[in-house]
């Protein structure tokens, strides 16, 4: 009556052997290493820095536990492992000189880092520990606040300028031409040239809402932006910061930093690890600015470095330090470009598209009418120095809108849009909320958190096996079995752990345990009602999933609910609450009656159970075990 059929039994160990293998790098401590990752757009990490690397450390007789090259996106990054910090504290001086000669204009960032040691069996099945949160680890937090309203009013004075300029390359004249709040009005002084325009403006501002009023003599024509474009606008300015912020942070060397949008108009920014706030504050809040130049081509190309330069240009890098003479006066700047996009060309080779205004467009055309075939150069600027993203000629008249062909490949073309969108924030952003957590109150609330989980297990697993005897230690060995497959899980979908994860955790232990109790007095109640212990153990599993079922659907869709409309550390608590509910329920009623069903299910006789009192309402007050 209470045999498991085998497959049960295979599916519990299964599931213990795989909670097992993905708790397990957990326990195994980190250890010192070095990141190495590029801080210049055009210079990119590949597999051949590993070579370079480990032939650096060979030659200096320093020892290395392992090189990892890391490629996510357009961050590519390799880490290096050591045994001891003074290991790494000479690796990360050697790099410094050899990859970085020019301390002033450095090509790449040499950053301490710290490795899972993690065996390599273990991360071949992709078994990594879980990432420490802020308050685990230490580190910085910043809540930065978008100014959505700035960016909304640079494309609103974007579409002021595309419009006067349509009106004057189309000589249509108007009598006025105004700018109330969030729109742009117009007179004209008749219908026919308020109809012209309107066409005019209809084809060259595809983001413009027009409205026309011709009552009472007047004809005013009335541009704002269309609903669609000003979602774009709130939407592609937060994108966009996060997009910059997440290159600028990879600078810092931070494992597993967060950066997202909180609310409509918000970014968290949580830097684990990052103790210097000052030196975190400028990567994150410093500006960057893009300019079209056309190259210099008095100066032979090869000759860069030995060749004087002329007066009115200057020397740039590009790539893996190829020289490039520049004009230094620019055919205009980043304030023009509205927008970048990767796309084909007409040879179906991948290209950047290039959206400007209608001021952009006007300058563009303008300088490059006469310079058909000339070489021009796409210069991103940080901190006053500058770097040549690309160099491309000029196949015909530029206008609003042109490629950038000769890119190489779709990644390239994918990066090189990105940056032309996020080489500056798309809006200002103001700092309202900063918080430091030192590494040693990290440290505490580790130390504090896992005391207090496991002083709740081990309270529980005493007054179970002592009040339930036996069918008590079913329930702890359930109880571990819930904690190994919940750590497992959030482990393999690399969930940042948080103090409240951990309160998660442990509301889970009371949660789980709940259900074994539900079953073990089901079963009492089945024995008190003359059942023998065969059938008592059968509807006692039966009678209870139905009540576990129910109570613990109607906790997981509050979860759920905390998990989609919550943010930061709420939805961290209700991703580890959900799992919790879920690891619960499957050790509550499969392995706790897998082992009861081991333990009794091939007696014949059973005479009686082991799960403590078992008081029946006779008159004598008699018992029965």
């Amino acid at each position: 009556m209470n045999r498991y059929p085998l497959w049960k039994y295979l599916l519990i160990v299964v599931a213990i052997v795989f909670g097992l293998i993905y708790t397990a790098p957990n326990f195994f401590g980190e250890s010192p290493a070095i990141q190495i990752s590029s801080v210049k757009s055009t210079v990119k990490i590949d597999t051949q820095m590993m070579g370079k690397v480990e032939k650096l450390m060979a030659d200096n007789g320093l020892q290395t536990d392992g090189l990892y090259f890391d490629a996510d996106g357009m961050h590519s990054t390799v880490k290096v492992r050591f045994a001891d910090t003074a290991a790494q504290f000479k690796a990360k001086e050697i790099l410094e000189k050899t990859l970085n000669p020019d301390q002033e204009d450095p090509t790449y960032s040499i950053a301490f880092n710290l490795l899972p040691n993690t065996p390599q069996w273990l991360q071949k099945l992709h078994a990594a520990p879980m990432y420490l949160g802020l308050d685990l680890r230490g580190g910085v937090h910043f809540l930065m606040k978008v100014d959505v309203d700035a960016a909304i009013n640079a494309r609103i004075q974007g579409l002021q300028i595309s419009a006067r300029n349509l009106m004057r390359e189309n000589n249509i004249h108007y009598s006025s031409f105004v700018r109330v709040r969030d729109s742009i009005e117009l007179q004209f002084a008749d219908p026919t040239l308020r109809q012209r325009a309107e066409e005019i403006l209809r084809k060259g501002l595809p983001d413009a809402a027009l409205q026309t009023e011709a009552e009472g003599g007047t004809n005013k024509l009335t541009l704002t932006l269309t609903p669609e474009a000003l979602k774009e606008v709130r939407e592609n300015s937060v994108k966009q910061n996060i997009a910059t912020l997440s290159k600028r942070v990879n600078e810092l060397g931070v494992n597993e930093p967060v950066i997202q949008q909180q609310g409509a108009d918000c970014i968290v920014v949580q830097l684990p690890g990052v103790q210097d706030v000052a030196r975190a504050k400028d990567i994150i809040g410093r500006t960057a600015t893009l300019e079209v130049r056309m190259v210099d081509e008095t100066v032979t190309r090869g000759n860069e470095e030995t060749s004087p330069i002329p007066l009115g240009s200057e020397l740039f890098r590009q790539g893996k330090n190829t020289p490039v003479v520049l004009y230094k006066e620019p055919v205009l700047t980043g304030e023009y470009i509205t927008n970048a996009s990767p796309v084909r060309d007409q040879y179906q080779q991948p290209a950047v598209s290039v959206d400007l205004n209608g001021d952009g467009g006007r300058k563009m055309r303008e300088a490059t009418r006469y310079r058909i075939g000339k070489p021009m150069a796409i210069v991103l600027f940080e901190k006053g120095k500058g770097e040549v993203l690309t160099v491309a000629t000029i196949r015909d008249e530029l206008g609003a809108r042109f490629q950038i062909s000769g890119m190489g490949s779709a990644e390239a073309a994918t990066d090189l849009a990105l940056l032309l969108r996020a080489g500056s924030l798309a809006a200002p952003m103001q700092i309202i909320e900063e918080r430091t957590i030192g590494p040693q109150l990290g440290a505490e609330n580790i130390e504090k958190g896992f005391a207090s989980t496991l002083y709740g297990f081990v309270a529980v697993a005493i007054f179970m096996i002592l009040y339930y005897m036996l069918f008590g230690v079913f329930s702890v060995i359930g109880l571990v079995v819930n904690m190994l497959l919940m750590i497992a899980i959030l482990s393999m979908i690399q969930v940042t752990l948080t103090l409240p994860g951990i309160a998660a955790m442990a509301l889970t232990l009371g949660m789980a345990i709940d259900s074994n109790v539900l079953i073990n007095e089901r079963i009492r109640e089945e024995l008190r009602a003359g059942y023998s212990p065969h059938t008592a153990l059968y509807n006692g599993f039966s009678s209870a999933w139905a009540t576990i079922l129910d109570s613990n659907i109607t906790t997981l869709i509050a979860g759920v609910a905390l998990l989609v409309f919550g943010t930061g550390p709420i939805r961290g608590f209700a991703v580890a609450h959900c799992i919790g509910i879920l690891t619960s329920m499957f050790s509550s009623v499969f392995v706790t009656r897998g082992l009861s069903n081991l333990w009794y299910g091939r007696r014949k006789k059973l005479t009686s159970l082991s799960i403590g009192q078992v008081w029946k309402p006779e008159s004598d007050g008699s018992k029965k075990n």
